[in-house]
């Protein structure tokens, strides 16, 4: 292989490298961007003076793909609709991931669906995972969104030998019930899709798909605003009351009357919407991005260039930037700030790619993800006629996508925003800001366990 550890850069001093982050040396090179890796293709857009309407058919909490999603097809249905988001449009998780774009349909295992839900409930829930990401390929192909979206394929990869036999198994009956295609890769063999030696073999998901979630935030963004959509930041919606048949909103940015409104705030919901929160945990995800690495590496290493993922409780994920010759690497990330929260995934990334120790590290940011109780995404209404879309576990970028569409057809009364998940119970967590405060506990466990079970 080339030498891949050797790296380019406009920098006027070294970066710090993924070895000295990985053993804690952090003064030992240039520092990384604390900001998203995809912010340098599509940066957030500057707010001085947020103008906000005095009425909308729709108000929309939340600017992320369930908020836009939501609103292109409330637009194309002819309501008006005005996006609050509390920050800048985009500056939360929908720009802040992986990339990675998934079914859900690995969240679980086959047969502990069937047996949580029954086989016909757990036959259209993966149906329907399936669903969803045929539907957010077609609306970047209609809506022209570059963003650099390609169906390459997930490889998860076994991190020990049993867990290869458990995911053959589980494909096979993701076959059988879903009609969702696989193949495996024994170990033997696994060079053919990853250059490591980490991994015990893997699964290979042909359809799962990757894109750049900062140019596809932002092409959805100016979609909304070419139909006539407002999309407003610094405008954190502060209550919403109840307003003869409709409702009033007051944010930050003023008052605004709505006939409906959509909660779409995810791993950000706060006590605002108590119904959603109490059903909610966030959880913080970390990623780094690498400096770009010698032309053709990235190819040696990752002949398919697909998604990549591994069978650890505390999983991580990587793949190659779309646009670039770098990693883009995530995990959970640590409690404490600082480069120290980092550390965790250049030593996962170096455990997979030992001889990437010299390569440097451009960027490193996290970004908040909505746990449910249940691991399952929900959509519906609450007692006070408020709509929302939220709780992705993890596999946002089509599920967010499919279910702002969802509820949006929902809220016009269309027969087609029916889906397999809404007769689905949405449950509360028992104690739940004792859950919150316990994340980092449990990760700490499940962690733990992973290491002993090698």
């Amino acid at each position: 292989m080339k030498n891949a550890g050797s790296t380019t850069s406009s920098r006027t001093a070294p970066a710090l490298t993924l070895a000295d982050l990985a053993e804690g040396n952090l003064a030992a090179g240039a520092p990384p961007l604390h900001e998203p890796y995809w912010w340098d293709a599509a940066p957030r857009p500057d707010i001085d003076h947020p103008s906000l309407p005095s009425k909308s058919d729709v108000v929309i909490v939340g600017s992320g793909f369930t908020g836009l999603s939501a609103a292109l097809t409330l637009l194309d249905k002819g309501r008006s609709v005005v996006v609050l988001d509390k920050g800048v449009p985009g500056f939360g998780a929908s720009t802040r991931n992986g990339g990675q774009v998934g079914s859900g349909n690995q969240k679980f295992r086959v047969k502990n669906l069937i047996a949580l839900r029954g086989e016909a409930k757990a036959t259209a829930l993966l149906r329907e995972g399936t669903r969803m990401l045929d539907y957010i390929e077609a609306l970047i192909s209609k809506e022209n969104v570059d963003c650099h979206f390609r169906r390459c394929g997930r490889f998860r990869g076994a991190m020990r030998p049993a867990h290869y036999e458990a995911m053959a198994r589980d494909m096979e009956d993701l076959k059988r019930v879903a009609g969702v295609e696989s193949f495996m890769v024994p170990r033997s063999e696994q060079h053919t899709e990853i250059r490591s030696d980490r991994f015990y073999g893997g699964s290979v998901l042909p359809q799962d798909a990757s894109l750049h979630p900062g140019l596809y935030h932002s092409g959805l963004a100016a979609r909304v605003a070419a139909r006539g959509g407002t999309i407003v930041g610094l405008a954190e919606a502060k209550s919403i009351d109840r307003e003869g048949s409709g409702y009033r909103v007051t944010t930050e940015a003023g008052l605004i009357d709505s006939g409906q409104v959509l909660v779409a705030t995810n791993g950000y919901t706060d006590r605002l919407f108590g119904h959603l929160r109490r059903r909610i945990v966030s959880i913080r995800s970390g990623l780094i991005a690498t400096e770009p690495l010698d032309p053709g590496s990235i190819d040696e290493l990752m002949p398919g260039r697909r998604v990549y993922g591994n069978t650890n409780r505390v999983f991580y994920y990587f793949r190659a930037a779309p646009d670039q010759d770098r990693l883009v690497w995530g995990g959970r990330a640590a409690r404490f700030g600082g480069l120290k929260a980092y550390r965790h995934l250049a030593d996962d990334l170096l455990r997979v790619f030992p001889d990437l120790g010299r390569v440097g590290v451009s960027h490193v940011w996290d970004g908040t993800m909505g746990y449910t109780y249940d691991e399952l995404p929900h959509l519906g209404r609450n007692r006070d006629g408020i709509h929302f879309a939220a709780g992705y576990c993890g596999t946002g970028v089509s599920r967010a996508t499919y279910f702002g569409h969802k509820i949006a057809l929902q809220m016009c009364d269309d027969p087609e925003g029916g889906t397999a998940f809404d007769d689905v119970s949405f449950p509360t967590f028992p104690m739940r800001d004792v859950a919150q405060f316990a994340v980092p506990f449990a990760e700490r466990w499940y962690r733990f366990r992973d290491a002993i079970e090698r």
